[in-house]
């Protein structure tokens, strides 16, 4: 199960528009099982307001993936990162 919000949350029985304004995002990534996704998809078709506030932060979603979705870092940043990563478990596993 994601860790999002689950089928089994009280608080998501009865939906007002904060809290659906404050869980889109959950939705949007797909980080809500199926009880609380189609919750919060009852709310939005019912409601324009939160309904038109989904559809900016799709919006906004898919523009971040456009204009960042393709970029990744140089190689010797990434390199460098690696050799960081391996230095700090190294660090970590040496008994003290």
């Amino acid at each position: 199960m994601n860790a999002g919000i689950s089928d089994s949350d009280e608080q998501f029985e009865n939906l007002d528009c904060s809290a659906v304004v404050a869980d889109i995002w959950l939705l949007l990534d797909n980080e809500c099982d199926a009880g609380a996704r189609e919750r919060l998809q009852g709310h939005l078709d019912g409601c324009p307001s939160c309904f038109e506030h989904f559809g900016v932060q799709r919006q906004l979603k898919a523009l971040v993936s456009r204009k960042c979705g393709g970029d990744s870092a140089p190689e010797g940043l990434r390199e460098r990162l690696r050799m960081e990563i391996r230095t700090s478990v190294t660090i970590r596993q040496t008994p003290g």
